[in-house]
């Protein structure tokens, strides 16, 4: 038993109910699909669903795009463009799929990732060769099982025809709705004593981050350090301490600085580890490397790795709509050297590169600046570490361990000690 999706059609039988709903057929197809499997699929009541299985098949000029349930949910899929993607949202659905599932290219698909777009609620992003259309999306059960099968069809079609993509509204997409009526905010601290600490790990959930060897993550390594750095300052008794993240869910860029903003930080650090594409000089270039905000990147790779990091949102499904980043970034960097914020930042920035290097080896150029989204905070310092070279061995295969997680935590948590120490020396 499986429902089709062409116009709005309801199939029902006696052990589940299949819905789909085309909100924008005119361009393309915005589809939402129920399957209820009697009490179980209450979702949040009991526990999350499991995609235990992925997998594309070409079907001619089609491909076909598979995820195996333990159990049925409701699904949200659309179709954004700037890049071509597919966009699965599968609420209360959590993944245990193959390490290096989606990395392959198959028709349609050049690549699709997968993991917790918010707290339960998971999403799939599928990358397109070109701009498609969801000829079909259906739920059946699997043969011999009690699971269900997610199948969705997708055909070529010209960029004309798609148009901006069924996700494209003048309203923001459902998906971006519910993040903003969702946001992480962090209480206002009330009458604060200590300096506020915002670490923020970067990536998370669906979006990865680099991937190295033995398909080691990005967004793993720096949360550990994250964690091990919340431990070591808050021994000290002497901050509070707040993490933007700390499991393994995606946070916007917007939400990151909306959290830092709320929780009034006094300074902000982003973790992150790098990664170089050509495989050629990728074992020779390694180190860490610590990143302050200005207008105009202080070299070229500082450029490209910021325009990485700032794409982060539209890794994870979101449409970019910041229109006007360099306005935006020209009017902070003002506020900023009002407030000498920008100055702190440079301090801080040279403390860590003191503390850091004598734990974990540095890049050729340790200091750099870029105009990075997240780092656009006039209320606080803030700096962008990056921990190592994901695509470097020897830096990734010290970036996985515990030892080294702790050694670098703690020898960041000794440079905001002294930098607040120097803070405190000078203004008592």
């Amino acid at each position: 038993m499986e429902g089709d999706l062409d116009g709005e059609r309801t199939h029902c039988g006696r052990d589940w109910r299949l819905r789909l709903v085309p909100l924008r057929a005119a361009v393309a197809i915005l589809a939402a699909l129920a399957l209820l499997l009697g009490p179980s699929a209450a979702g949040a009541a009991g526990s999350p669903s499991q995609a235990t299985a992925a997998r594309v098949e070409i079907d001619g000029k089609n491909t076909r795009f598979e995820l195996d349930l333990t159990r049925g949910v409701t699904a949200e899929v659309f179709t954004l463009a700037n890049p071509y993607r597919v966009i699965v949202d599968l609420p209360d659905v959590g993944f245990q799929l193959k390490p290096g599932t989606g990395q392959e290219s198959r028709g349609l698909v050049s690549a699709f990732r997968y993991g917790l777009f918010a707290e339960r609620k998971g999403r799939v992003v599928i990358d397109t060769v070109g701009p498609v259309k969801i000829q079909s999306a259906r739920m059946s059960r699997i043969d011999g099982s009690d699971g269900i099968a997610l199948k969705i069809t997708l055909e070529p079609m010209d960029a004309a025809a798609f148009g901006a993509g069924t996700g494209a509204q003048q309203s923001p997409p459902a998906a971006a709705t519910r993040e903003a009526r969702e946001d992480r905010a962090a209480p206002a601290p009330k009458g604060k004593t200590k300096p506020v600490i915002v670490i923020d790990p970067g990536h998370g959930g669906i979006d990865p981050g680099a991937t190295g060897i033995n398909n080691a993550t990005e967004k793993t390594i720096v949360l550990a350090v994250a964690l091990a750095m919340k431990s070591v300052l808050g021994e000290t008794g002497r901050f509070d301490i707040r993490l933007t993240r700390a499991s393994d869910v995606f946070i916007s860029l917007d939400r990151r600085l909306k959290f830092s903003t709320d929780a009034e930080a006094d300074l902000f650090i982003s973790l992150h580890a790098d990664s170089i594409e050509e495989k050629a000089v990728a074992e020779n270039i390694r180190g860490a490397t610590i990143y302050t905000l200005s207008e105009k990147a202080s070299d070229e790779q500082a450029r490209l790795k910021a325009e990485k990091e700032n794409a982060s949102d539209l890794i994870a499904g979101l449409e970019n709509v910041d229109q006007s980043g360099k306005d935006q970034v020209k009017n902070i960097l003002i506020d900023l050297m009002k407030r000498e914020t920008s100055n702190f930042s440079a301090d801080f920035s040279n403390v860590v590169a003191s503390k850091l290097g004598k734990a974990t080896p540095m890049s050729r150029d340790p200091q750099r600046s870029a105009a990075f989204k997240v780092l656009k905070q006039s209320h606080a310092p803030s700096v962008l570490i990056e921990l190592g070279y994901m695509s470097n061995t020897r830096d990734q295969s010290q970036m996985a361990t515990p030892q080294w997680q702790k050694q670098v935590a703690a020898s960041i948590a000794a440079a905001v000690l002294a930098y607040f120490g120097k803070r405190t020396a000078e203004h008592p």
